[in-house]
């Protein structure tokens, strides 16, 4: 009978001193992830009761922000002065769920509850202060984001578009489109919060997608920036070097053929590589693309940024791809984007950031700098090498081949980007037409990449518009009126 009780009596103390030791190590290293924790619903509802930091653009304009509540249990609502253009970027913060963008990728800071702040908050505490949370400052600059939502809208078709600064990495612009409004989201009132997420969620254009980052798109004809790249990093050819463009290209072991646009011939079969890049000749480069090999293909695709799962700007991006590739058909339809290559307009801003950039892509980062409420800087963001894709020989030469593309009168993209159209501004592109074999808008996907000026370039922009045709038609215009701003904004 002693032994039995002996034997209980140890089990409860081993549980009590194991509930000990979990409460203190709960108390000690927990606290932070606890407290800003959504699912944890005393803290979270707390959050409304001081004013949470803002969210602010690099030029300063305040694009999230907490007002006073004058009635019921809450002191503070989630405000969003500018709406739709910037919901991509700042994301939302419910009373009810999750928050979403910078508002969730922030949220420690943003709520006064991360680490760095608890000295703070400790000596408001005491002094009577009210608790305010950290203002989080993003590298977008708000000329080329309302550019961007604008030149989006007035196509009124799927779309995204970055923007980026290829000596840094900085994020300019970050559009999609359709978009939602997060005011609509930042209700205090938990039953329209739901009704409105669920219509949201329901409504097929599925305006809660952010297609800049998190939609994938075939890349076309601007992958040929990354074909050529790989040929020109290969010692064996240069931009002015002949190539084979037939008409029509036979592929190995199959009845296919590849084509030119509308069948056309690409100046009489053996193109400089140049100007089969700036006419955008199919045949030519998908006989560079088995020339080269899918396997270099791909090494030359990652280096420019494909398949990286781990990319986070600090919004969590979805990886592009360009897939392990030896059959020589598929190869040939991988080297001109249309095998199972996908990308992000992202990914697409990224590949013209590394050729402007000289051959070096920087980290895309959204987040400059975070400030405390007493103005000391908490955060800031140094940027940083990606990688090194190519070399600065090979990246004058690409830059070469791209400004042909809007600077010569058969350039694909000269009349929609040329120097009338960008106010003089020389703009060094590549345009695509993305054949999407599932898209039931009925028109191809309209892709545009380019950087700007090209001789001295500021800004990257990568476009993808969802069934909007040809690219030099859809997108280009996109991104010329986004370059047209941001370089009017620097004075420029």
């Amino acid at each position: 009978m002693n032994h039995a009780l002996r034997r209980i009596s140890l089990l409860v103390l081993a549980l009590f001193l194991a509930l000990l030791v979990n409460v203190n190590y709960v108390q000690a290293f927990q606290t932070s992830s606890l407290a800003s924790d959504p699912g944890n619903g005393r803290t979270f509802s707390q959050q409304f009761q001081y004013q949470r930091g803002s969210i602010v653009t690099a030029d300063g304009k305040t694009v999230a922000r907490s007002v006073p509540v004058k009635h019921g249990t809450f002191s503070y609502q989630r405000a969003y002065p500018y709406g739709k253009p910037y919901a991509p970027v700042t994301g939302f913060f419910p009373v009810n769920g999750t928050p979403t963008g910078i508002e969730l990728a922030d949220n420690k800071l943003l709520s006064g509850n991360d680490p760095a702040l608890a000295v703070r908050n400790l000596v408001d505490m005491v002094t009577g202060k009210p608790k305010k949370g950290a203002t989080v400052q993003l590298t977008i600059n708000s000329a080329a984001q309302q550019a961007a939502y604008n030149a989006l809208k007035s196509i009124h078709l799927p779309a995204g578009v970055v923007a980026m600064d290829p000596s840094t990495g900085a994020i300019l612009a970050m559009a999609s489109y359709p978009s939602y409004d997060p005011n609509q989201l930042a209700t205090l009132n938990g039953n329209k919060f739901n009704r409105v997420d669920k219509q949201l969620l329901a409504n097929p254009a599925q305006p809660l997608i952010n297609r800049a980052i998190n939609a994938t798109f075939p890349p076309g004809s601007t992958f040929k920036v990354v074909t050529a790249s790989t040929a020109i990093s290969s010692g064996k050819y240069h931009y002015s070097t002949p190539i084979a463009g037939p008409t029509d290209l036979t592929l190995p072991n199959t009845p296919k053929t590849l084509i030119n646009f509308d069948h056309e011939p690409c100046d009489g079969g053996r193109p400089p590589m140049i100007y089969a890049f700036a006419v955008s000749c199919n045949t030519a480069f998908g006989h560079l693309g088995m020339k080269v090999g899918g396997s270099k293909l791909r090494r030359q695709a990652d280096k420019f940024g494909f398949n990286n799962q781990g990319l986070k700007i600090p919004l969590s991006v979805s990886a592009s791809s360009f897939p392990p590739v030896s059959d020589p058909a598929f190869t040939a339809y991988a080297s001109i984007g249309q095998f199972n290559d996908t990308e992000t307009p992202l990914q697409e801003a990224m590949v013209a950031a590394a050729i402007a950039n000289h051959g070096t892509l920087m980290k895309p980062y959204l987040v400059q700098k975070v400030t405390a409420p007493d103005l000391t800087s908490l955060e800031s963001t140094q940027p940083a090498v990606l990688s090194h894709a190519v070399s600065s020989q090979v990246a004058a030469e690409v830059t070469k081949m791209m400004t042909d593309v809007t600077q010569q009168p058969y350039g694909t993209a000269h009349a929609s980007a040329g120097t009338a159209a960008s106010g003089g501004t020389i703009i060094a592109a590549k345009t695509g037409t993305a054949q999407n074999g599932i898209n039931n808008i009925g028109l191809d996907d309209a892709v545009f990449t380019s950087f700007a000026p090209a001789s001295n370039p500021k800004i990257a922009v990568g476009v993808i518009v969802k069934g909007g045709g040809l690219g030099a038609d859809a997108s280009a215009p996109v991104a010329v009126q986004i370059i047209r701003a941001y370089l009017a904004s620097q004075g420029g």
